[in-house]
């Protein structure tokens, strides 16, 4: 078969497809033009979730008969005025998105520039201009497609249910909509799905009051602001409280220069960052805004520029993992309201079902004061000759937190805690239920703490703090091991030789394609030496550091403060639950246990009045 050119229509619809692969794509393209043209509100309207119709009307600066002629033209464009494609500051190229939209849908677009006596027309369908005529259209622009994909049924096919698509098109509108709070955005369409965001500001509380409108009240209520700024990158955000964490990604927003990304090396990040308080199968919902200098990172690696790749990824990533785990350590005990509204909104049912009926006293009980019925032995506060403490620690840490023996004296008139108590955050403990929940009064409420899962969290935090002090412990091999990689695999493991040494693993190279391995870290115990190495070297091969070896001694780590801890069961004194929450007052991190669960729940009193009628 001879090779031939393509028809132009055909190469418009090949070309299209990189760009346009639903109808979402056609949004955010037609939604950025509008943000380039300097736009104060955009309207955004679809129908059948964006196949049968979208419109984008905008109020910026418009374009001339003559502009508007050229925009539905392949590689014309507005946005590149100097030719310099490493130093882009706009969303994208108009001369790029219409006439891939063109090529696979009816397109007519409405256009007039500021100062100009009428405005413009033109129809596009399926790649072929039908003409240019006046119009009347007031300043900036309106874009409608029609008919997307009616020339190429086969994209039709791998379009999904009508409200999927209306889905990432909410989606779609939402990202933008946050990256530019100074804009009004309006969404509708047939589906129902329908929103009005007023213009907010372009402050960092107009960004604040943005998030809250796309994301909600609750991820507003359980966030923390962060800002740093190092060589050149500057971040700013709002990060979810690690008990506010989702089954999957999707409220996961990042923008570098105002451009919604998706990007590896930001997912890296941020799961590193929330990597001590959530199992792997969670993720933190958050919003993060880079700015960087354009020349610094390249936009053009992806066709819809989902992705972006900087000249020292290594900057970047250094910057988003610093910051989160700041911003989530200066938040100390802080956890999500959510469990406590959902635990509000259960009693208030069971108060609506149970009125009427007549009250009588359970058999048993789960209720414990500081006085009443005898005690378990005294707490273990001293874990230092635990059987199970790991190789490789000097020492388990002292009392995992400040309190003196338990007191022999429990009687009730003792048991009270000082009022002064109650002014600090966590409260003054009041009773202990089912030998496992620690109920506290705080000035304006009670707070129910989980005693396991909170001592859990503070031994593990001690723990960490004495590695950092005292480093990893090696065990020295009795015979060195070799290990055969492939030659990827071993550049990355030698290149990080060092950090692997502060890590208690020792290694060398020996020969072509191997490595010896002549220390490991003690607290690994007797472990597959080829297969931690392996394991360590396809990490380094991937993200570039020694961060594999990390994550498995924090995965020890966690593991002995489980097994360390307060045990549910175990009934303590006042002093004792006193003691622990104001330790957790003063450790960060202690809003949540190892696996993203709340430590406490609080409940302020003019909810619980609620529930009486009070209110």
């Amino acid at each position: 078969m001879r090779v031939r050119r393509l028809d132009p229509i055909l190469v418009d619809r090949i070309a299209a497809g990189e760009v346009i692969e639903r109808p979402a794509s056609a949004v955010k393209e037609l939604v950025e033009n509008a943000l380039d043209a300097g736009a104060s509100r955009i309207d955004v309207a679809i129908e059948a979730g964006g196949r049968r119709l979208i419109r984008v009307i905008d109020d910026g600066c418009g374009m001339s008969a003559e502009d508007l002629a050229l925009a539905v033209e392949r590689h014309a464009t507005s946005k590149i005025p100097d030719g310099d494609l490493t130093a882009i500051a706009t969303l994208g190229f108009r001369g790029e998105a219409l006439p891939s939209i063109a090529a696979v849908a009816d397109l007519t677009i409405d256009a007039r520039a500021a100062g100009a006596e009428m405005g413009a027309q033109i129809r596009v369908e399926a790649g072929e201009k039908r003409g240019l005529k006046a119009s009347n259209w007031p300043r900036g622009a309106r874009v409608e497609a029609r008919d997307l994909f009616a020339a190429t049924p086969a994209r039709l096919k791998f379009l999904k249910s009508e409200r999927a698509e209306t889905a990432a098109v909410v989606d779609v509108v939402k990202r933008l909509a946050m990256a530019n709070p100074a804009v009004r955005f309006s969404f509708a369409a047939d589906m129902g799905a329908s929103f009005d965001y007023p213009a907010c500001g372009a402050s960092e509380e107009g960004r604040a009051r943005r998030i809250g409108q796309a994301l909600g009240t609750d991820f507003a209520d359980n966030a923390i602001a962060l800002r740093a700024e190092r060589e050149g990158f500057r971040l700013e955000g709002l990060a979810g409280l690690p008990t506010f964490h989702r089954a999957n990604a999707l409220m996961q927003f990042v923008y570098v220069n105002g451009r919604p990304v998706r990007d590896r090396l930001f997912s890296g990040a941020i799961r590193a960052a929330y990597l001590d308080f959530l199992s792997h199968d969670r993720h933190p919902a958050l919003a993060l805004f880079l700015e960087c200098d354009p020349h610094i990172v390249d936009v053009n690696v992806h066709p819809a520029k989902a992705e972006v790749r900087f000249s020292d990824p290594g900057r970047a990533r250094g910057l988003v993992v610093g910051a989160l785990k700041e911003a989530l350590a200066s938040a100390f005990h802080r956890s999500a309201d959510t469990p406590a509204r959902a635990a509000l909104e259960v009693l208030a049912e069971r108060a609506r079902t149970a009125s009427g009926r007549e009250w009588s006293p359970a058999s048993g009980g789960g209720f414990s004061s500081f006085g009443g019925a005898p005690r378990n032995r005294p707490l273990d506060w001293d874990l230092r000759g635990s059987p199970s403490a790991p190789a490789g620690f000097a020492a388990a840490p002292q009392a995992a937190f400040d309190v003196g023996p338990p007191s022999a004296d429990s009687r009730p008139a003792a048991a009270p805690p000082a009022a002064a108590a109650v002014e600090t955050p966590l409260g003054a403990a009041r009773a202990q239920l089912h030998e496992t929940y620690i109920v506290a009064q705080t000035k304006d409420g009670l707070v129910i703490v989980d005693q396991h899962a909170a001592h859990e969290r503070l031994v593990y935090e001690k723990l960490k703090a004495q590695r950092e002090a005292e480093g990893v412990a090696r065990q020295l091999l009795l015979v060195p091991r070799v290990v055969e990689l492939d030659e990827t695999r071993l550049d990355a493991l030698l290149s990080a030789q060092e950090d692997l040494a502060a890590l208690g693993l020792a290694l060398e190279p020996f020969g072509p394609g191997a490595a010896l391995v002549r220390e490991t870290p003690a607290a690994l115990g007797d472990i597959d030496v080829g297969r931690l190495i392996e394991d360590i070297a396809d990490l380094l091969a991937e993200e570039g550091d020694a961060r594999g070896l990390t994550r498995r001694l924090d995965a020890l780590l966690a593991r002995v403060a489980c097994h360390h801890s307060v045990r549910a069961g175990r009934r303590l004194t006042g002093e004792e639950m006193n003691a622990l929450l104001r330790e957790m007052e003063r450790t960060p991190g202690a809003g949540q246990c190892n696996h993203g669960r709340p430590t406490y729940v609080e409940l302020k009193l003019a909810d619980i009045e609620k529930l009486f009628g009070r209110s």
